[in-house]
């Protein structure tokens, strides 16, 4: 099939090699290159990238709703749009660009998770399984049709970067699995129940502040599902420290009082149980065992780490 593929992050990548691999795609549409790193300089999207490795035409462009993205589509005639974590709702004009509709690969079993951070949120909400979609878009937040799925378990040790790589790789077979069917005719759609609906909102950096007083299990899947980002993140003293490797072990105390060293890493506290953490990193430091960290930096038995500055 022509098809026009839609994506931005790392997560998008297989698909994009996939379907390449089997059709072929006239143009990519990617985020325009954003400031990143301590010089902040312009970035290209991961997707754009490999388009362009791959001698792809790209397009990035800084608005989708004013018309002209859809006029420029329109004239290469698709068969079909590809869209995965594009990070941009697409207008009317533009789903009614492709003769055979726009397709997404989403990261969760629909109806739940909709929304850009599927992943994250069904790790730190403690799912035993999620998985990807096909799902046909129409106008609103990933509420169209399902066309085909597959489901993926949680790991007890996955974060939201383990989760995400296999999630990746199921999405693009899933996909080059579904699109002869959309070529076909022979698609089946299996509409959403909207009484499951559930919303996975944008990571914002507060979302890594460890609550302490919740449950070890609800601890340690918070700083899985906002590992790699925006990061599991305690106080000492005042000061951020990133945390990693979250474990729920046996323990109790004051929620966020510092247990001691143990072989698993740093032990804490929690508003029931204990969590450790395997891997510290200071402020202006490198992330590194929690042994290690202590070694240079002790941080006495007793100490009370918080969710926010001063408490």
């Amino acid at each position: 099939m022509r098809v026009i593929f839609f994506g931005s992050p790392a997560f998008a990548l297989s698909s994009l090699e996939a379907v390449a691999r089997e059709h072929q795609v006239l143009a990519v549409v990617s985020q325009p290159d954003r400031p990143a790193g301590r010089g902040k300089k312009l970035q290209p999207p991961p997707v754009k990238e490999l388009a362009l490795r791959l001698g792809l035409p790209v397009e990035q462009p800084l608005k989708v709703r004013d018309g002209v993205l859809a006029k420029t589509l329109l004239a290469l005639q698709p068969d079909v749009f590809v869209v995965v974590a594009y990070g941009r709702i697409l207008p009317p004009d533009l789903l009614a660009v492709p003769r055979l509709g726009a397709w997404n690969m989403h990261a969760s079993l629909l109806p739940k998770y909709r929304g850009a951070a599927p992943i994250q949120w069904a790790v730190i909400r403690g799912e035993s399984k999620t998985g990807v979609c096909v799902m046909r878009m129409e106008q609103g937040l990933d509420t169209g049709p399902v066309a085909a799925s597959v489901e993926e378990p949680i790991r007890d040790d996955d974060t939201a970067g383990t989760l995400g790589e296999r999630l990746a790789s199921l999405g693009s077979k899933l996909l080059v699995a579904t699109l002869p069917c959309i070529a076909d005719g022979t698609v089946a759609l299996q509409a959403q129940d909207e009484a499951g609906a559930t919303l996975a909102p944008l990571m914002k950096k507060e979302d890594g502040y460890l609550d302490l007083g919740a449950p070890a299990s609800a601890v340690s899947a918070q700083a899985r599902g906002v590992d790699p980002w925006p990061g599991a993140t305690v106080f000492l003293e005042g000061e951020p420290m990133k945390v990693f490797g979250a474990r729920v072990i046996e323990g109790q105390g004051t929620p966020g009082e510092v247990q001691g060293l143990v072989p698993q890493g740093l032990a804490v506290a929690c508003g029931g149980g204990a969590v450790t953490f395997a891997e510290l990193q200071m402020p202006g430091r490198k992330r590194m065992p929690a042994a290690a960290v202590l070694a240079g930096h002790p941080i006495p038995v007793g100490t009370r780490l918080t969710q926010v500055p001063g408490r």
